[in-house]
């Protein structure tokens, strides 16, 4: 509707003023120009901006709908079969697949553009690589949101629909079953997107958004679903019947545990001391995820294969998170024992490690006028990220237990957060797969490591699996 904005052109072209005295009765013609998706089906007015679910007298939406299934039940359907066929041949990278013995399919599903919503696809394939988040939802039974004459019978959403009848959990859930099915078409995430507009009105409207921030409240709405069910059916009891995930788990974030605290969650304990007096101040904050800076020394530095100065490392920008910091003037400290603010020191520690680390590099500062972007590439490990120095209690920790391999990674391509493009990389059954909406295609180790992360999700090491180091 919006990426090509073809159907857009004719809709424009179609609001020209007529001049002459039947201006009225042809404008009345004119007033609203429709365009349909030839995958779903579903109708469009520009002028509503909204999709149509109404048709005509005649039956004319209906009409072209099945003259478009006919299409696909006949030679149509086979041309694209064969386009398709030639397109896989081209895109398989067959010194990847060597060593399998055998060449394999390309069983990756990728995730149609809506309209600026790479953001969404990229943080989608992602969480869809994390194996034990995705396994869980995938095995949720399906909520029956329609009955009556609308069951069975596809919905054609539009934004002026109740909110009663909506379960993010459960389009969720269809999103994450749809991929990795091996299905060549791209898989397009309308529905997903609908229930993401009704819930979150921070990302209505087809602009860019950043995919951390959408990450963040695609998370935490999940979680406060889970908590209450849906239609009086409480998915929290699934995971307490699930024992590895909610055994020894006490980091909960706005009440109960979910599958999200279980596998995201981690516990920081906040220490804050008064230079004055010396009181130090004690506070265990529960996280999701760590927003790391990228330390000022390396703002500068553009590119990899830049000599000047050593490279920028994910362990400096955690070093640099977990330093012992003294705050500035206007973050003075209440100290309980002077009774006023005072000058303090701030340093983290990680009390508990959840099961996925997910880290966040702020690449986009605000100055006085614009947001800009550090585009410095951070070197981070693809297997062995150790995480016990940063610790509060190291010594607690078995061996093997504070090492992460990292399962996905997102990319923001462009120079501002309001433009550019997301992609993601993530690992599958010791592949790795390029996700750039959707076109998804193989690629190597080289290709991943050289990427300028934006957020990458690292996944504990089972004890029982090799003995890589740093």
């Amino acid at each position: 509707r919006y990426v090509n904005g073809h159907a857009k052109k004719h809709y424009e072209d179609a609001q020209i003023p007529i001049t002459n005295h039947k201006k009225t009765e042809k404008q009345e013609k004119v007033q609203h120009t429709v365009c349909m998706d030839c995958s779903s089906y579903s109708t469009y007015c520009y002028r509503c901006d909204d999709f149509v679910v109404n048709d005509t007298k005649l039956g004319l939406v209906q009409k072209v709908r099945e003259h478009l299934q006919n299409l696909e039940n006949s030679a149509f359907r086979s041309d694209r079969h064969r386009k398709r066929k030639l397109l896989e041949n081209s895109s398989l990278n067959s010194k990847l697949l060597k060593v399998n013995g055998s060449t394999t399919a390309l069983c990756a599903t990728g995730l149609r553009n809506l309209g600026n919503t790479c953001f969404m696809n990229a943080i989608l394939q992602s969480l869809s690589n994390i194996q034990q988040f995705c396994c869980y939802f995938k095995e949720l039974p399906a909520v029956e949101l329609r009955n009556g004459k609308t069951a069975g019978r596809r919905t054609y959403h539009t934004r002026s629909q109740g909110d009663n009848n909506v379960s993010l959990v459960e389009e969720f859930r269809k999103t994450l079953c749809a991929l990795w099915q091996g299905s060549q078409t791209a898989f397009s995430p309308e529905s997903l997107f609908y229930v993401v507009w009704k819930i979150m009105p921070n990302f209505r409207g087809y602009q860019q958004q950043d995919a951390h921030e959408f990450m963040r409240y695609l998370l935490d709405h999940l979680h406060l679903e889970l908590q209450g069910g849906f239609n009086g059916v409480s998915r929290s009891v699934i995971l307490q019947e699930n024992s590895s995930l909610s055994a020894s788990n006490k980091c909960c974030i706005n009440g109960a545990s979910t599958v999200v605290t279980a596998i995201f969650g981690g516990i920081l304990q906040n220490e804050v001391n008064c230079l004055i007096c010396g009181t130090e101040s004690r506070k265990f904050d529960p996280f999701l995820d760590l927003s790391l800076d990228i330390p000022s020394q390396f703002r500068n530095k553009r590119t990899k294969n830049q000599e000047s100065g050593p490279m920028c490392t994910l362990r400096d920008c955690l070093r640099s998170f977990t330093d012992l910091e003294e705050l500035d003037e206007t973050e003075l400290y209440m100290c309980h024992k002077c009774k006023k603010k005072q000058k303090s020191t701030k340093k983290f520690w990680i009390q508990k490690l959840p099961k996925v680390l997910c880290l966040h590099l702020k690449r986009f500062h605000w100055t006085a006028y614009l947001r800009n972007k550090v585009d410095t590439y951070v070197e981070f490990p693809l297997r062995g990220l150790d995480m016990k120095c940063y610790l509060l209690e190291p010594e607690n920790s078995g061996p093997e237990s504070c090492l992460y391999d990292l399962a996905a990674v997102v990319v923001h391509h462009g120079s501002g957060v309001g433009s550019g493009h997301y992609t993601a990389y993530a690992a599958h059954e010791g592949r790795w797969f390029h996700f750039n909406d959707s076109t998804v295609t193989l690629t190597d180790e080289e290709t991943v490591v050289k990427a300028k992360a934006y957020i990458l999700f690292y996944v504990e090491r089972q004890a029982k699996s090799g003995s890589d180091k740093l």
